[in-house]
């Protein structure tokens, strides 16, 4: 199998006209340079590094409504709602979810998952006979986390997670935590757990910084969602030149979960290049949860995100890598490629 057109290749997605091969085994034999035909722009699928997506029975829903008021557990409106909707609701609309990230060139999401055991088992039945890998970062117990992907703790303010944290290490699972979303209060114990990652980092210090950087831990920040819960948004260019960032939707409650517009408003909101922001939607979270693919290179897994260069909204694009971060949209989608 072969795809042709413009290839976003490697870490730094250089553009190189030409082919890319994929084997057998669904891994990428060749990165091919030469004239082809095709308009098509090729970049790696998206990689959603940070998703609550058991909220998409919600949409929409609180709208004025405080962070607090909106998630925090256990009677935060999400969690209210979560407990009055049947498991069946639960299970169509996260289906849902996934089905619409996976169609808008997501390969990945990293689901903090509420409900312990049950909760990722619902997860699993949603994501049966999809391509998407729905990643469980099960909260709720011990049990949870064995049976899902990693440890997804709410804040260090709620819990001391000890327990939690040295499980997970056991299990050699990942465990990531929300940090500094609201204030600076839960950071150093967040960090005093050790993480495999953060999430959110709006409100960091100096002192956090130089820890995280200490640390070498990466974030994942979520800017629409920050946005809309009025919470302030990360220092973008400070927590860069100390760490790797991931990009992530959060809540399908606030946002819709496409990566094409979190890229999008962060690049129009930041300084961040556009390379660095797809590394941030790519490989950066892909490598979070070990995953063997979010790049174009011989021998990663072939999970491709294939654009329609000479579509109305992309035609005529100077920088390929520009336009998939600021324009491009699922509307341009011509095909995911899963190996």
């Amino acid at each position: 199998m072969e795809r042709t057109g413009t290839i976003l290749r490697g870490r730094e997605f250089e553009p190189v006209e030409g082919r890319v091969v994929i084997g057998d085994d669904g891994r990428i034999e060749a990165i091919e340079e030469t004239a082809v035909e095709s308009d098509d722009i090729i970049l790696p699928a998206f990689v959603n590094a940070h998703t609550h997506i058991g909220d998409s029975i919600a949409k929409e829903a609180g709208g004025g409504l405080s962070l607090e008021e909106l998630v925090a557990p256990p009677d935060g409106l999400k969690h209210r709602l979560l407990r009055d909707a049947s498991r069946e609701e639960l299970v169509t609309a996260t289906e849902q979810s996934l089905r619409f990230m996976q169609r808008a060139g997501t390969a990945a999401c990293l689901d903090f998952r509420e409900g312990d055991v049950a909760g990722v088992r619902m997860l699993e039945d949603a994501a049966a006979g999809l391509d998407i890998d729905a990643l469980s970062f099960a909260r709720g117990s011990i049990d949870a986390m064995r049976a899902g992907d990693g440890y997804g703790a709410s804040g260090a303010n709620d819990d001391s997670f000890d327990r939690e944290r040295a499980a997970t290490r056991e299990a050699g699972k990942p465990f990531g935590i929300h940090a500094g979303e609201v204030d600076a209060s839960d950071i150093d114990p967040a960090l005093d757990l050790e993480p495999d990652f953060l999430v959110h980092m709006v409100h960091p210090e100096p002192r956090h910084l130089e820890r995280v950087a200490a640390q070498e831990v990466p974030i994942v920040v979520c800017p629409r969602s920050n946005l809309v819960t009025d919470v302030g948004l990360s220092p973008y260019a400070d927590l860069h030149e100390r760490t790797t960032l991931a990009l992530g939707t959060d809540n399908v409650m606030l946002n819709s979960p496409s990566m094409f517009r979190e890229m999008e408003f962060l690049a129009k909101l930041s300084d961040l290049s556009a390379a660095d922001i797809l590394r941030m939607a790519t490989i950066n979270g892909a490598e979070i949860a070990d995953l063997e693919y979010g790049l174009i290179e011989p021998g990663r897994e072939a999970r491709l995100l294939v654009l329609d260069g000479d579509s109305d909204n992309l035609v005529g694009a100077r920088d390929p890598v520009r336009a998939v971060v600021r324009r491009a949209g699922v509307d341009d989608v011509q095909e995911v490629v899963y190996g």
